[in-house]
């Protein structure tokens, strides 16, 4: 089973526009950061996309990807959903629509937002399937379990895929670490979180955060992601434990 990192940046991405690199080293390749997304691939082959970030055109073609076997969303905020129109030529030449899901309540927000790719429209088919994560526990030979966790006013849905005697955890966008999400993550090969900054955040888990999931959930490797302009790879990948991964644009690993 593998992990591979599409995009591992803030919802402004890194450098900010205005080439604006905050505490991060430009001429380190691992500090340019587009929005968040991974895919967790199968040895049979079969992928899973989750979130579909501003950036997901650019990430696709660099890393060669042309099909997936469905799409997960964690939330409808924009850095996770807005290159949804990119899934149109992933469409191209299927007997039908791709297959994504979502929380009941993302689900709603995602109709709302983007009928068209939902439904079709003007002669156009339609792009995704959406389903709701309610009744949900296998797809495309994945096992799939997921917990809603906390992420200031609202919730962020947290997933983890099992494959081939493997598990991979993603937890992006929370706030709090509830029990359920200890309970999830249990034993996980690899766990990717959220890890903003160090510096408290409303909305989103800081390093000292991050660091006490995965302890709690005894993952095995644990990548950072969600990372922003104060988080420079080398002085990270120095202050963290040996299991503790700074992610990057086009990692990947296998569990």
């Amino acid at each position: 089973m593998k992990l591979l990192v599409l995009g591992c940046g803030t919802s402004t991405g890194v450098p900010r526009i205005g080439n604006d690199w905050g505490e991060c080293d430009p001429n380190e390749p691992r500090n340019r950061r587009s929005r968040v997304s991974i895919i967790v691939e199968s040895d049979e082959g079969s992928r899973l996309l989750v979130d579909t970030s501003p950036d997901l055109r650019n990430q696709l073609l660099t890393n060669g990807i042309d099909k997936v076997d469905g799409v997960f969303w964690t939330h409808d905020h924009a850095d996770h959903c807005h290159g949804i129109d990119d899934l149109r030529p992933l469409r191209f030449g299927r007997g039908g629509p791709i297959a994504g899901f979502a929380s009941a309540e993302t689900c709603r927000r995602l109709r709302n937002r983007f009928g068209y790719v939902f439904a079709g429209q003007y002669g156009y088919p339609t792009i995704v399937e959406l389903k709701s994560l309610d009744s949900l526990r296998i797809h495309a030979g994945f096992g799939v379990d997921t917990v809603e966790m906390p992420h200031g006013p609202m919730t962020s849905t947290a997933y983890r895929f099992e494959a081939d005697g493997k598990s991979i955890g993603y937890a992006t966008d929370f706030a709090e670490i509830v029990d359920d999400m200890v309970s999830l993550f249990e034993g996980v090969d690899i766990l990717v979180t959220d890890c903003l900054r160090r510096e408290p955040h409303p909305t989103h888990a800081s390093l000292a955060m991050a660091l006490e999931l995965a302890e709690r959930t005894g993952a095995r490797r644990t990548v950072l992601s969600h990372l922003d302009k104060s988080m420079d790879y080398a002085e990270l990948s120095a202050e963290v434990p040996a299991n503790v991964l700074v992610g990057y644009d086009g990692m990947e690993l296998t569990a």
